[in-house]
C-alpha cells in the first residue's frame, strides 16, 4: 500500500471545469485540450469547420477563460518541496493555487516549473488557470512599443499575433481557420523535489576515423538548496553510478559512452534507423533520450552558380524529398498521435525522407520527433517565427531566448533533426510593409537582434547542431531577396502559383534547394460532404468561399484550368481536375530540379498536411486521405526515376533519369507513340546505366518527330527493381480531341476486408482516379490505361461496415456529358 509520504507527483489532467471570467459560458474541459473543443462538446457553440461557423466562434478568443480543478493533499505531504510541472499553456495566463499567485506565463512553447510548496494546504487544493485574451494581450503589447511592428494582414485575419510567442498561424492564414484557440496543451502534473529534479537531458556526439563514437550525456538538474544526489547513466546494458553534489540551482553532470561499433541511423531509403535508448535515473526520476549515432554537415562551398546548399549524412550526400509540415489539426484537442503517425507513414510511403516543421505552427511533441527517428524522416525545424515583423525589445527577446533554449534541450538529441532554421521568411517581409520600406534600417536591425538572439541561444543550447538563419536565405547575414535568387542558399519559389504563371517556370529557375513552392488544389469530395450541403457544392457559394483562404485562389485555380484543360462538366469534376492539375505543377518542378542534381539537391513542396477542410496546396486531405497529388508524389519521388525533360527551346524532349540509391542501375526504357484513341505504337527503347547519386540524360527525341494528335508514352524498369511509367504530351490538355476511354470496373472482395479493382479501358484513359464512397486507402490510383490495358488496384477501407460504392473519373469524362 502506498503511502502518503511516498507520493512524488500528482496527475493533474483530466477534466476541469471552464468558465468565461464574465460567467456567461460554462463547460467540462478535457486537459490537456483547448477551449473550442470544450464549448463544441458541451454544444455552445457549433462545429467551427462546418458550413460558415468560423465567424460565428470567434467571439471566443476575445474572452478570458477560467479552467480550474480540484486536487487532494494530505498532511504527510507537506513535509516537503512541492512545484508544479506545466508543459504548455496558451498563452498570457496566470496560475493560482488557492487563490495564491504562482505563474504568469506569456510563451506557448516554454514549460514552466513554479515553486508552490507555500501554497499548498491540507485537504482539497483549488488549481486555477486564467488565459487571457490574446486578442486584447497583443494590442496591449503592441501599444507598449517604441514602434509600430506591422503583420502579415493577408495571413492573420486576427491582428497582433506577432506580439505573442504563440502559433502565428492560430490567427489565421491563407490554408487556416482564425479562430485563435487557447488551452491548457502539454502535462500539468504537482510534483515533489526530493534533493533535485532533471532540468535537461542533452547529448553530444564525436565520431572517430575508426568508426567508433564518444557519446556524451550531459544531465542538468534543479536544487533549491544544497544536496548529494545519487545519479545513474546508462546506454543499453551499460549502467553506471555517481553521486554528486548538488547546489541551489542548477548543476550540470556530464558522462561519456564509448560505441566501439556503432549501428549508425540513416534517413529512409538510404540505410538502418537504427536508435540507442540513454536513461538518467536519479531516486525519484528516470528521463530517456533515444538517440541516433549519425554525422550531419551543411555544404556551402561556393562554385560556378554561386553556393552549394547540400545535407551530407554519415559522410554521404542526401538528395532531400519531402514536404512542408503544419499542425496536424487547427484544434489542439483534435491532434492524436495515432493521427500523426498516419500523416507521416504517407510521407514515408510517398518516397520522402524530409519534413520541414514550417515556423508558423509549434515545436512539436517529442512522439512527433520519435516517429521521424523510427521512420528515417529528416526534419528541418523552423523556430516559431513566420511571415510577420517582431518585437525586439529586451523582455521579448529574454522570452524568446528562454524558448529557444528549452526547446533545443529537449529535442536535439533526435537524430531527425538535421537543421535548424531561424524563421519563415521574415526577411522576405521587411519588404511587404509600408513602414519597413519606408524605414528598413531601423526594421533590419530589429530583425537582426532577434535573429541573433535565436542563434546564441541554439548554439549554447546545442554546439554543434547545424544552423541556417532564415528560409529562404542566400546564405549568412545576407539579407538580400533569396525569393528569386537561386544561385545560393534555399529558396522559396511562389512565381507559378501566386503570379499566375505557367507550368513551364518552374524550369526557368535552377534552384540548389526548393525549401517552398506549391499549387492549389480543393480538398476531395468525401470531405466536402462534412462540411458542406449540396446546395453549397458550387465554387463561388459562400461556404465554399469560406474555405478557401487564399485571396484569389479560386480564381486561380478556374484560370488555370482554362489554360490547359477543358473546363469540367460539373463540381465533382471541378474538383478532380484541380487535383490532378495540383500533382501536374508539382511534378514538372520537382522532375526537372531533380534532373539538376547535384546542382538541386532538394525539393519540399508546400505543403503535406491541412489543418481543417480547406482549398489548400497540401497533397493529403484534412484527415489523412490521399489526393490525386500524392499518388503522383510517389510516383516522382521514387529514389531512382525517368522523366520526360523538354528543352528550353521546346524542340527536344530529353528522357533524365535520376539515381539518388548509393548503387549505380540499369535502366530499360521502352516509349511508344499512342493514339487518341488509345493505340500503342512502339517509338524507341534503350538501356543505359545511370551512376550513385547521380542525374544523366538516356536519349532525347525532337518534338517535330512527333505525330499530331499522339502521346508519347514511356515505361521503365531498373536493376534495382524499381519500376514506373508516364507520359508527356506536346500540347495543352484541351488541345486533344479525347473519345470515350470505355473504362469499366470490376470489384472483388477479399478475405483480409480489402477489395481488388480491375479498372479496363477499351480506349485511351488519362488520370484514372478511382473513388469510394468510404473512407479509405488505394494502392495506386491518377494512373493511365491506354486501349486494352488493366489495372488491378487494392482499397483498403479505413473501418469494417457496408461493402463501399466505386466510381472512376478521368480527364475525358470530366469535361463531357455522357450520351
Amino acid at each position: 500500500m502506498t503511502q502518503a509520504s511516498d507520493i512524488t507527483a500528482i496527475d493533474l489532467s483530466g477534466t476541469w471545469q471552464l468558465a468565461s471570467t464574465d460567467a456567461a459560458h460554462a463547460a467540462p474541459m478535457r486537459v490537456p485540450g483547448d477551449v473550442h473543443s470544450a464549448l463544441l462538446a458541451a454544444g455552445l457553440i457549433p462545429d467551427p469547420y462546418a458550413g460558415r461557423n468560423e465567424r460565428d466562434v470567434q467571439w471566443v478568443a476575445e474572452k478570458d477563460w477560467a479552467i480550474e480543478r480540484t486536487f487532494e493533499v494530505v498532511p504527510e505531504m507537506l513535509e516537503g518541496e512541492w512545484y508544479l510541472d506545466i508543459g504548455s499553456i496558451d498563452t498570457v495566463a496566470s496560475v493560482y493555487v488557492n487563490g495564491v499567485l504562482v505563474q504568469d506565463t506569456d510563451n506557448c512553447f516554454r514549460r514552466y516549473r513554479p515553486d508552490v510548496t507555500d501554497a499548498l494546504k491540507a485537504g482539497e487544493n483549488r488549481l486555477k488557470v486564467v488565459i487571457h485574451s490574446s486578442i486584447s494581450a497583443g494590442a496591449a503589447r503592441q501599444a507598449e512599443q517604441p514602434f509600430f511592428i506591422p503583420w502579415s494582414t493577408g495571413n492573420s485575419p486576427i491582428p497582433n499575433g506577432n506580439m505573442l510567442r504563440k502559433p502565428q498561424s492560430h490567427f489565421g492564414w491563407d490554408w487556416n481557420i482564425a479562430i485563435a484557440p487557447l488551452g491548457i496543451y502539454g502535462e500539468i502534473t504537482l510534483r515533489k523535489l526530493e534533493v533535485a529534479r532533471i532540468e535537461h537531458v542533452t547529448t553530444r556526439q564525436f565520431h572517430h576515423a575508426g568508426g567508433a563514437v564518444d557519446l556524451y550525456v550531459t544531465a542538468t538538474f534543479h536544487a533549491e538548496e544544497p544536496g548529494i544526489l545519487p545519479v545513474h547513466f546508462a546506454l543499453g546494458e551499460e549502467r553506471v553510478r555517481l553521486d554528486i553534489g548538488i547546489s541551489a540551482g542548477e548543476t550540470q553532470l556530464t558522462h561519456m559512452f564509448r560505441v566501439e561499433k556503432p549501428a549508425l541511423w540513416w534517413p529512409a531509403g538510404h540505410g538502418e534507423q537504427a536508435i540507442y535508448a540513454v536513461r538518467v535515473e536519479t531516486p525519484t526520476e528516470t528521463l530517456v533520450r533515444r538517440v541516433g549515432l549519425r554525422q550531419v554537415e551543411l555544404i556551402t562551398d561556393k562554385d560556378e552558380a554561386g553556393s552549394r546548399f547540400a545535407l551530407k549524412v554519415n559522410g554521404r550526400e542526401i538528395f532531400c524529398r519531402g514536404a512542408n509540415w503544419i499542425p496536424a489539426d487547427a484544434l489542439p484537442s483534435r491532434i492524436t498521435p495515432a493521427g500523426v503517425r498516419d500523416l507521416l507513414q504517407s510521407a514515408v510511403d510517398a518516397n520522402m525522407n524530409m519534413l520541414r516543421v514550417w515556423g508558423g505552427g509549434f515545436y512539436e511533441p517529442d512522439w512527433f520527433y520519435d516517429l521521424c527517428d523510427e521512420m528515417g524522416l529528416m526534419v528541418w525545424q523552423d523556430f516559431m517565427f513566420a511571415c510577420n515583423l517582431y518585437p525586439s525589445t529586451v523582455d521579448f527577446l529574454d522570452n524568446v531566448a528562454a524558448e529557444v533554449d528549452y526547446q533545443v534541450r529537449r529535442l536535439a538529441s533526435h537524430p531527425s533533426i538535421v537543421l535548424w532554421c531561424g524563421d519563415n521568411e521574415l526577411v522576405g517581409a521587411l519588404t511587404w510593409f509600408d513602414v519597413s520600406r519606408e524605414n528598413r534600417d531601423r526594421y533590419l536591425v530589429s530583425y537582426d537582434r532577434l535573429n541573433r538572439t535565436i542563434e546564441v541561444a541554439m548554439k549554447k543550447a546545442a554546439p554543434g547542431a547545424l544552423w541556417w538563419p532564415s528560409s529562404p536565405a542566400s546564405g549568412y547575414l545576407d539579407f538580400g531577396d533569396a525569393w528569386h535568387a537561386d544561385g545560393s542558399g534555399d529558396m522559396h519559389y511562389w512565381s507559378v502559383w501566386h503570379e499566375n504563371k505557367s507550368f513551364d517556370n518552374y524550369r526557368t529557375v535552377r534552384p540548389r534547394f526548393c525549401s517552398e513552392f506549391g499549387f492549389q488544389s480543393y480538398t476531395s469530395m468525401p470531405v466536402m460532404k462534412t462540411f458542406a450541403e449540396p446546395k453549397d457544392m458550387n465554387i463561388a457559394s459562400p461556404v465554399m468561399e469560406s474555405h478557401q483562404k487564399n485571396a484569389g485562389g479560386n480564381e486561380r485555380i478556374a484560370g488555370t484550368m482554362f489554360r490547359y484543360f477543358r473546363f469540367p462538366k460539373d463540381f465533382a469534376s471541378f474538383v478532380y481536375l484541380s487535383q490532378i492539375q495540383q500533382g501536374l505543377a508539382i511534378r514538372t518542378a520537382v522532375e526537372y530540379w531533380r534532373s539538376l542534381k547535384p546542382h538541386c539537391m532538394g525539393t519540399l513542396y508546400w505543403q503535406l498536411n491541412d489543418t481543417w477542410p480547406v482549398a489548400s496546396w497540401s497533397s493529403l486531405d484534412y484527415g489523412g486521405s490521399w489526393k490525386a497529388m500524392h499518388y503522383m508524389v510517389r510516383r516522382f519521388f521514387q529514389p531512382v526515376a525517368v522523366a520526360a525533360i523538354p528543352s528550353k527551346d521546346g524542340e527536344t524532349i530529353g528522357f533524365s533519369v535520376v539515381n539518388d540509391t548509393a548503387e549505380p542501375v540499369a535502366v530499360t526504357l521502352d516509349t511508344w507513340l499512342v493514339s487518341l484513341t488509345g493505340e500503342r505504337r512502339p517509338c524507341r527503347s534503350t538501356e543505359g546505366t545511370c551512376g550513385p547519386d547521380k542525374a544523366e540524360m538516356l536519349f532525347s527525341v525532337f518534338a517535330a518527330d512527333l505525330p499530331d494528335d499522339t502521346l508519347l508514352f514511356w515505361s521503365f524498369t531498373t536493376s534495382n527493381g524499381m519500376t514506373g511509367e508516364g507520359h508527356h504530351v506536346a500540347v495543352n490538355y484541351k488541345a486533344l480531341d479525347l473519345e470515350a476511354s470505355g473504362l469499366t470496373l470490376d470489384v472483388k472482395p477479399r478475405d483480409d476486408g480489402r477489395f481488388a479493382v480491375t479498372a479496363s479501358a477499351s480506349g485511351l484513359a488519362l488520370h484514372v482516379m478511382i473513388e469510394a464512397d468510404v473512407a479509405g486507402r488505394w494502392s495506386d490510383n491518377a494512373f493511365d490505361l491506354t486501349a486494352g490495358e488493366q489495372k488491378t488496384v487494392i482499397f483498403t477501407p479505413a473501418t469494417s461496415g457496408a461493402p463501399p460504392q466505386f466510381h472512376w473519373l478521368d480527364l475525358h469524362s470530366c469535361q463531357t456529358h455522357q450520351a
